[in-house]
């Protein structure tokens, strides 16, 4: 029992750590934002959401280009599985009868 108690002691530990990070990170991102006049700090917020938006829509693009590719693969593939079945067909001896 007293095992459990000092994990959960540990992981309160190692949580309260994580948000005093996260709190202290804000806090310089709030910093930067406040040194700058009000109109240029949302502005410059502004620019970067729309930076940000254009990335993202362009690594959409790319995931939709892979899955068209892997596709595009998958059908290929049956192609030549067809072709290859349909050439052994042919090209296969007639049984003796």
């Amino acid at each position: 029992m007293q095992e459990t108690a000092e994990s959960e002691s540990q992981n309160d530990c190692g949580s309260n750590i994580v948000d005093e990070l996260s709190d202290a990170l804000r806090y310089i991102g709030d910093v930067s934002y406040a040194i700058l006049p009000k109109d240029l700090a949302h502005n410059l917020g502004d620019l970067k959401k729309s930076f940000l938006t254009t990335i993202r829509s362009l690594i959409d693009k790319d995931i939709e280009w892979v899955e068209a590719r892997v596709a595009g693969g998958d059908r290929v593939r049956e192609e030549w599985q067809q072709r290859c079945n349909q050439d052994k067909s042919e090209g296969a001896p007639e049984p003796i009868v």
